[in-house]
This record gives C-alpha cells, sequence and structure tokens, in this order.
C-alpha cells in the first residue's frame, strides 16, 4: 500500500508539472534576416541543442533553455561566413555557443504564447520578447516564433554604415519527448 500511494504521488507530480522535451536539431531552423546594402541576407545556424519544459496549462512551471553553435553561421557564401565566426562578429573561438533562455511565457490564446527570455551573444545578455506558436506534434511540440535584436547590443559588425542594425531571427523548433 505504501509503494502503491508513492506511485500515485509521484505520477501525479510528473502530470502537474511541465513536460521535458530536446529540440531536433536536424528537423529545426534557426534563421535570421539583416539588410546589407538594402538587400536582404539570409542565414542561418545549427547545432541546436537545450531542453524545453512545456505544459499549456501549467506555464509557470514552463521553460526553454536552448542554444546555437556559433560556428554554423551560414549564409550560403563561405567567404561572409568566414567574416563573420571572425572576432568582430561573432568570435566562435572565444563564444562557441548562442544562448536563449526564458524567465516567462504567458499564453496569448488558441496556441499562442509570447515568452520573456534572455539571449547570450559573445559576452552580452540582452532581454527579448518572443511571440510563438506551440502546435502538437507527434506526442511533442512544435513551436515557431521570432523576435528582433540589435545587432550593436552584441557587438557584432561594429559601426557599419551599410549594414542595418536590426536582426529578425526566425525559430522554428521540432521536439521530441525527452
Amino acid at each position: 500500500m505504501k509503494l502503491f500511494l508513492i506511485l500515485a504521488i509521484t505520477v501525479l507530480s510528473i502530470n502537474m508539472s511541465a513536460q521535458q522535451y530536446l529540440p531536433i536539431d536536424s528537423k529545426s531552423k534557426v534563421a535570421f534576416v539583416i539588410k546589407n546594402m538594402g538587400i536582404n541576407v539570409d542565414g542561418s545556424f545549427t547545432g541546436l541543442s537545450g531542453s524545453i519544459n512545456f505544459n499549456p496549462n501549467k506555464l509557470d512551471k514552463s521553460s526553454f533553455y536552448v542554444t546555437v553553435n556559433a560556428n554554423t553561421v551560414n549564409t550560403d557564401n563561405t567567404k561572409r561566413d568566414s567574416h563573420l565566426q571572425q572576432s568582430e562578429f561573432f568570435d566562435v573561438a572565444a563564444y562557441p555557443k548562442i544562448t536563449i533562455s526564458s524567465s516567462k511565457i504567458e499564453s496569448k490564446g488558441n496556441n499562442n504564447y509570447t515568452a520573456q527570455a534572455n539571449i547570450k551573444i559573445k559576452d552580452k545578455i540582452r532581454a527579448v520578447t518572443i511571440d510563438f506558436t506551440a502546435v502538437p506534434a507527434d506526442g511533442a511540440f512544435n513551436f515557431k516564433g521570432s523576435f528582433n535584436v540589435n545587432r550593436r547590443d552584441f557587438g557584432l559588425g561594429g559601426n557599419s554604415m551599410t549594414m542595418s542594425d536590426n536582426v529578425k531571427i526566425d525559430l522554428d523548433i521540432a521536439t521530441k519527448k525527452k
């Protein structure tokens, strides 16, 4: 009887908290767009890892902490990608990861959410608001969202007059149960 009671309490406590998910790098996309000389330059990162704790009924217990590998920056231009890996931009030798972690998640209804989060690029951390959707898929969730950052806040690219300060980041994260 005592074992049954312990098992029941454990099962109930798991169901009352957020479910744990892992991002699936091969099925996800972390992309960005920035204007350079008036033209949109698209890029992406891979090497997505981390953990996502999510339960739409328990958002106070929900959170995420994910990283991408900064050295995977890909703009379909090898020369530019190599330049972006240098100290003037991502300085991947000193700062190999870009991190996003949530501090609060709120519902906007109909699978729409807002996350207050921090993004860390190089040694700089800035607060961002991420509007996203969480759609159930294959026993887990697909998360899609976007947010903007100012590249200068992270010491990316100096005082370029041809490159926009605004960078739009798009996330399309497939997950699986942990």
